[in-house]
């Protein structure tokens, strides 16, 4: 794995349309969002910052006329938004996601601040769509939710009043996204300019790599899922900040693969097992 890996990236915006273009691929995910003006706030806050790619996971309410009041315009943001049941799905076909949560948990990922948030994640989608998500506006994001993300970001707030409202958080994080884009030859984009061999590992291949990992870690007796010890999210966090490429992706499930039964039997995405006339690594 190569920890040091880094996109390609023009060393400045010359025009709105490549800034714009690298916008055009950040998905805000919204997940169980319970009040309709809630979501009709986060699509406001997005358009006013050029981005319009809305997802809601599971949604509690409807996208009803309380929504479109509260967007104020982006009624078009919210007719194209796309409804997923679960974050897997509305994360599939990212290179890289965002957490925003408030709470900071010993089994998250790797936590950073806003304001250093929204550079690497734009050099991260000069390679594929990303995904900025928000949980519940009570119970915010769940472990499970929270652990499908590389990075957990919060957003600084007074301590005796540290509670935003999700149309604001959404408005602060996509703020720090246009300041990103548009800034002239930002210093922290500019070092961005060695080529990497491999494309960045889409999320769901990522996905697919955790549970080979763990049904081979049970196989060979290291991993007891009865007594878990935190080691899968341990797991999750330490290849969360190798940002792992596609063909780092394929040498592990490769080695995975050898470790697995010499008869030639290999383990499936559904369960069991299926021989292996294929590529170290694919599915």
């Amino acid at each position: 794995m190569n920890q040091a890996r880094v996109p390609t990236l023009l060393p400045t915006f010359p025009t709105d349309e490549a800034a714009q273009a690298l916008l055009d691929r950040v998905r805000v995910v919204l997940c169980r969002t319970s009040h309709p003006g809630n979501i009709g706030a986060a699509a406001r806050a997005m358009k006013t910052m050029g981005l319009s790619r809305l997802y809601l996971v599971s949604p509690l309410c409807a996208v009803d006329a309380v929504a479109e009041a509260r967007a104020a315009g982006a009624t078009d943001v919210l007719a194209g938004a796309v409804h997923c049941p679960s974050l897997g799905e509305a994360l599939g076909g990212c290179v890289h996601a965002l957490a925003l949560s408030a709470r900071l948990r010993d089994l998250g990922p790797a936590a950073t601040g806003v304001r250093g948030s929204a550079v690497p994640l734009l050099a991260e989608a000069a390679s594929g769509d990303v995904a900025i998500v928000f949980g519940n506006e009570s119970s915010g994001l769940t472990n499970e939710e929270l652990q499908r993300c590389q990075k957990a970001v919060t957003i600084p707030s007074n301590p005796d009043f540290s509670s935003l409202n999700l149309g604001a958080a959404v408005q602060v994080m996509a703020y720090e996204l246009r300041m990103a884009a548009f800034c002239e030859a930002p210093p922290a984009l500019t070092t961005l300019a060695t080529p990497f061999s491999s494309p960045a590992a889409a999320l769901d291949e990522i996905e697919r790599f955790y549970a080979h990992l763990e049904s081979v870690l049970v196989a060979t007796g290291f991993h007891d899922p009865a007594k878990p010890r935190r080691l899968m999210p341990k797991l999750r966090r330490l290849f969360g900040r190798a940002a792992l490429e596609k063909d780092e992706i394929n040498i592990l499930r490769g080695i995975l693969d050898s470790i697995e039964t010499p008869t030639g039997a290999r383990w499936h995405g559904g369960g069991g097992v299926q021989t292996a006339n294929r590529e170290p690594g694919q599915k």
